[in-house]
């Protein structure tokens, strides 16, 4: 629980440096982009005084000041008009496409003059925006200069979307790329784990095996083989069970009613006397792919959980039901319920109310019931002090694998 607790802590701590991150590169380009456009506007009052001085110089004046400020100003877009809204001038538009661009640089394509329809069109756009246009009074006569940003100011403008929107890709894809290679290391912890608990019980369980045959000879010893053989054989279904993790699943098409009363009936000589179970089963077959070994072993789980909740005191409910693509498993305790603060997290390795549970069962349950069977498994209710219900829903057209 404190293992996640933390992951989540850390979460909120990258997430907040990431919103401080965002939202200073907005503030930062934000005082850019002014800064840029007050200078972008001052160049064009410069223009228009250029434009103004090299309209009344008379004479032999020296024009060569005027015409190099107007001439520096290659990359901010204008417009003149007089008062009759005529176009007189324009510089710095681009007329060209993206494509028209690239055939122009090839020579496939001819230079097209700026037409008036386009420039009109242009200078509504600009009309349109918050900028007021500049006045230049030549000799009584009135014109103005409409301008726009520049490709520069334009994309400068946009800039922090694209990079925050390249930070997230970025830790998109590492995120992906790093919780699938740590999946990928802990199923194989999980499948080396559970390979080499099959193996270690394998050993001793051969030997139980041969000391049950000694005993078989001997008179009086029967009901104590009996009851040793039934622990033998459950040994080694437990001892199957562990060997299947890892390895690919095996579907057969079996009862499921049938299979979880025969699990439940064992589980019922190995509970503690005060505790009652309660069936709740359609009087029919349900048969539908499973693995038999492994869900059994989900139930034996999610009953000993609801024993020690119940801390071997109150009823477990068990109930089958069905819909049209799902066979339905539920089983209820009347115990302490499931705390909220580790609910959220309940299936994941680690987390427990138990003091000493390691936290495994409900995460290897879920494992079995989602990726070997393709089902879900969630706590359907959960109070405290009233008790708590697991759902298992398991498809019943999953393709089996076997006959």
């Amino acid at each position: 629980m404190d293992i996640y607790s933390k992951k989540q802590k850390w979460k909120f701590t990258l997430l907040g440096l990431a919103i401080i991150i965002g939202l200073s590169s907005l503030f930062v380009t934000n005082r850019l982009v002014k800064q840029l456009k007050n200078e972008e506007r001052k160049k064009i009052e410069l223009w228009a005084h250029a434009t103004k001085h090299l309209v009344s110089i008379t004479g032999e004046g020296d024009y060569s000041l005027a015409i190099k400020v107007i001439s520096e100003n290659n990359n901010i877009p204008v417009i003149l008009v007089d008062e009759c809204d005529s176009i007189l001038e324009h510089r710095n538009f681009d007329y060209y496409s993206k494509a028209d661009s690239v055939l122009l640089t090839l020579g496939l394509m001819q230079e097209k003059e700026i037409t008036k329809s386009y420039l009109r069109k242009e200078l509504s756009l600009i009309r349109e925006g918050t900028e007021d246009p500049i006045e230049i009074n030549i000799l009584g006569d009135k014109q103005w200069i409409y301008y726009k940003d520049s490709a520069l100011l334009y994309h400068l403008r946009y800039y922090p979307i694209y990079q925050l929107g390249f930070i997230g890709l970025f830790m998109f894809i590492a995120y992906f790329m790093f919780s699938a290679s740590r999946k990928s290391e802990q199923n194989k912890v999980w499948a080396g784990m559970a390979k080499e608990t099959a193996h270690q019980i394998g050993t001793p369980l051969s030997s139980l095996m041969a000391w049950i045959e000694l005993l078989k000879e001997r008179e009086g010893t029967e009901s104590m083989v009996f009851e040793m053989e039934k622990d033998i054989r459950r040994l080694e279904t437990i001892t199957d069970r562990f060997s299947k993790i890892g390895s690919k699943s095996e579907l057969q098409k079996v009862d499921v009613v049938h299979l979880i009363r025969q699990s439940v009936e064992y589980l019922k000589s190995r509970m503690p006397v005060n505790t009652l179970f309660t069936l709740e089963f359609p009087n029919k077959e349900i048969i539908i792919p499973i693995n038999s070994i492994l869900l059994e072993w989900v139930v034996e789980n999610l009953v000993k959980n609801s024993v020690d909740a119940m801390k071997g005191k109150g009823e477990i409910k068990i109930s089958i039901t069905e819909d049209t693509n799902n066979l339905i498993l539920n089983i209820a305790d009347n115990g302490e319920g499931i705390d909220r603060s580790i609910l959220k997290n309940i299936f994941k390795p680690g987390v427990t109310s138990k003091k000493r549970g390691w936290g495994l069962g409900l995460s290897l349950s879920k494992r079995i019931i989602e990726e070997y069977h393709n089902g879900s498994i969630f706590v359907m209710q959960s109070e405290k002090g009233v008790g708590t219900t697991f759902s298992i829903h398991l498809p019943k057209n999953l393709k089996s694998t076997g006959s």
